[in-house]
């Protein structure tokens, strides 16, 4: 029942939002491209500054499944980092554990990939993880733990089940599916990231605040 409600929640997300969070979610949008609710159909007001900020900071954290603190704070390091900050802050997301393990192909959602990070299944360079916001560095390796890979979620991962529900495996990955196991080879470039974002809007809307 809890994992029924929890997908009507996300496909509800999606369409406020107007992005797929899930490849259900992705179904729904294909049939009501427009928001929930009894107006959903209707055209909006326009929008104020603000709200489109908003809106937009809004799909950056909903589709990597974090807390607004977690990405203040990755925002807090992205400006003080050298470079665009708006590009800075999505390469720092894209280098989070369970963010590569569903890039991998490893998982199907964001929140499975968590839930497998979380549950043990995932290591780097041989030492097990449990901290979705573990951030990978270029060179190390994100493997499946030996006993793990014989558990039904890993083997349909291992046999290609996500592929066509995922987006193509980015540059940075180098990805042997059938052995569970990804390398980042090098900071992931905003541009390759598939993450639909306006992410100036985004350092707008913390500038502002």
């Amino acid at each position: 029942m809890a994992t029924k409600s929890r997908t009507r929640s996300k496909t509800r997300l999606s369409r406020a939002l107007g992005i797929p969070l899930t490849p259900k979610a992705a179904k729904y949008l294909e049939k009501r491209p427009y928001a929930p609710g009894e107006h959903g159909r209707t055209k909006r007001k326009q929008d104020s500054d603000y709200a489109v900020r908003l809106r937009e900071k809004q799909r950056l954290r909903a589709q990597y499944g974090i807390r607004e603190k977690q990405l203040k704070i990755a925002f807090e390091e992205a400006r003080r980092a050298k470079g665009l900050t708006g590009e800075n802050l999505v390469e720092l997301l894209e280098m989070r554990l369970d963010a590569l393990v569903l890039r991998a192909g490893f998982a199907r959602t964001t929140a499975q990939a968590r839930q497998m990070v979380v549950h043990r299944h995932i290591m780097v360079d041989g030492q097990l993880v449990d901290r979705p916001s573990f951030r990978v560095k270029p060179g190390q390796m994100i493997h499946v733990k030996q006993r793990s890979e014989g558990t039904e979620p890993f083997q349909v991962a291992a046999a290609g089940g996500h592929i066509d529900l995922l987006p193509k495996t980015p540059a940075y990955l180098d990805v042997e599916l059938d052995k569970l196991q990804a390398r980042l080879v090098e900071r992931p470039k905003r541009a390759q990231v598939p993450v639909t974002c306006e992410v100036q809007l985004v350092v707008e809307y913390y500038a502002a605040r």
